[in-house]
């Protein structure tokens, strides 16, 4: 995991959760990310707010990726979905709470490859993207 001392955490300071959808530089996997986005941005559309296509590795994150972003009301209804759409796309979830780092290294939720995080991006204190 990290050199860090785990610790846990308050549920309750969980302001809501990201999902980043990994597509890398692939053209094929980056269009199953499309369809996945358009299918959550068409199921919930005034329910996530959906990120930006990053077509580079950005932040702690090392490969090009967008999120959707989701309060915490949702996640019983928009994970198990995540679970049954992603196709085969690798699917980091997070909360969003008090610290990013911890966000990132200590509480994630993998779905696909499990892949490692730039968190010395984190660790020196730089926002998530």
């Amino acid at each position: 995991m990290n050199d860090e001392t785990f610790e846990n955490g308050d549920e309750t300071k969980i302001n809501y959760y990201h999902a980043h959808i990994y597509y890398g530089d692939d053209d094929a996997v980056r269009e199953k990310a499309a369809r996945l986005r358009e299918k959550a941005w068409t199921k919930w559309p005034d329910q996530v707010r959906m990120g930006r296509f990053r077509d580079t590795a950005v932040g702690p994150h090392p490969l090009a990726m967008y999120q959707i972003e989701f309060d915490h009301e949702l996640f019983a209804e928009i994970v198990p979905w995540l679970m049954y759409n992603r196709d085969d796309l690798t699917i980091l979830l997070h909360p969003d709470a008090e610290d990013a780092f911890r966000d990132h290294a200590w509480y994630p939720f993998w779905m696909g490859e499990k892949l490692d995080l730039r968190l010395d991006f984190l660790r020196r204190g730089g926002r998530q993207a």
